[in-house]
């Protein structure tokens, strides 16, 4: 079949209109949009055929970009204020905990099972440690009050944390002893922290004088270059995205004192609520053509093997069993539905797709990664449709605080909904 443009662009106009409908459906079923995106995408496989060295790289590239976006999508619905402090306090820690145990206890069953070294497996557990905001952020719109906050919150943490440490562990593979380690990721963080801060007060404060129509993506096109030529320089180039989001959503906290005097607030304003728009239709688009093409990259190898089944069970009973502890004994007031809400998404496999060819496992199936992400979207889905149908059978009354409204000038509860 010769290569047509317009059925490309017949192609992926149907892809994002039926991206648009899962939404819908999402919304009013509970059932994740990705997985619809996934079943879509495996679909279209048998179809179309199409070589899986080509896909990868397309993935990788939606994939990265999409990292970039999805982070910043997730910073810039963190207000750093002294109300939600302890919510937010809460979530790190819980994010935190949740990523190093759940990590060591996955590494430990991939230890046992292809009989590899600790640094091996310690790559390979980290992706499927990490939450997915990419998928939570669109899933919970529909909870109340602080259970949808805390789980958009932690699910952010866990992205960032998550992402951080996969880099660091690649980046300390030469280095000897935990004092080593430790030093570098001090240095790394230091030096990205104070580049990261410069940078993000630039980009502001410029922004705000460019007076022509087209200005949305430049500052998003700096945070790609940013974050581009940090990882050639093996620092951590996600500071750039999060210092870079949070410091445009909290402004009163990073703009104090002479730094007032940079502000419009009339052009700083209209750049935040731009920039969030922007930020969130971008994310749409890249995760709905990255989650068709991951299920156009699944193959039906390895789903006849039992390891790849007891793998990718034992790794979520880790994730959900050290999750129901952790939700028990930091926050109780949020075990149900959080704990339901822990799936496994874009982070996981864009990391997956980044691990070295020389500390990558040969015997370990991609099957594993799809079963795994597929179960824990279908539990999250579970939880969500029980927590749904519990608000039905409970009656409000006045005193009950449904909802949490947001300060006049914030536009991040329209932005989520």
């Amino acid at each position: 079949m010769e290569f047509n443009v317009y059925w490309v662009l017949i192609a992926a106009s149907v892809i994002v209109i039926l991206s648009y409908f899962f939404n819908a459906v999402a919304s009013r079923t509970n059932i994740p949009s990705v997985l619809m995106l996934i079943v879509t995408g495996f679909a279209g496989s048998f179809l179309i055929e199409f070589d899986g060295d080509t896909l990868q790289p397309t993935l990788e590239t939606l994939g990265t970009i999409g990292l970039v976006m999805i982070v910043l999508e997730a910073t810039l619905d963190l207000r750093l204020d002294k109300q939600k402090a302890g919510l937010i306090g809460k979530a790190f820690i819980i994010a935190f905990i949740l990523l190093f145990i759940t990590t060591f206890g996955i590494a430990l069953v991939i230890k046992f099972f292809f009989s590899v070294k600790q640094f091996e497996a310690l790559v390979y557990a980290i992706p499927l440690s990490i939450m997915s905001s990419a998928i939570i952020i669109p899933s919970v719109a529909n909870l109340i009050g602080e259970d949808k906050e805390f789980l958009i919150i932690e699910s952010a943490f866990s992205d960032i944390l998550g992402i951080m440490l996969f880099y660091f562990i690649l980046d300390s593979v030469d280095l000897a002893g935990y004092g080593a380690i430790g030093l570098h990721v001090v240095q790394n963080i230091g030096l990205t922290l104070v580049i990261a801060l410069a940078f993000g007060y630039l980009i502001i404060i410029l922004i705000q004088k460019v007076t022509g129509e087209v200005k949305l993506f430049l500052p998003i096109a700096v945070l790609v270059l940013l974050y581009a030529t940090g990882k050639l320089f093996h620092l951590s180039s996600l500071v750039f995205v999060l210092a870079f989001g949070l410091m445009l959503n909290n402004k009163n906290l990073f703009f104090k004192g002479f730094l007032k005097r940079y502000i419009i607030p009339e052009a700083y304003q209209e750049l935040l609520s731009e920039i969030k728009l922007i930020t969130i239709e971008s994310s749409f688009l890249i995760r709905t053509f990255f989650f068709i093409v991951f299920g156009m990259s699944i193959t039906l190898d390895g789903f006849n093997q039992i390891t790849v089944f007891i793998v990718a069970i034992m790794a979520l009973a880790i994730m959900y069993l050290f999750r129901w502890l952790a939700l028990r004994l930091i926050t109780p007031k949020q075990v149900y539905p959080a704990l339901y809400v822990a799936p496994r998404g874009l982070i996981t496999i864009l990391l997956f797709y980044s691990i070295p060819v020389q500390h990558q496992i040969a015997d370990f199936s991609t099957a594993i990664l799809f079963l795994v992400i597929i179960l824990s979207n279908l539990i999250m889905m579970y939880g969500l449709i029980k927590n749904s149908q519990n608000l039905d059978e409970t009656p409000l009354s006045n005193s009950q605080d449904i909802s949490i409204k947001p300060k006049p000038e914030s536009p991040d509860a329209a932005l989520l909904e």
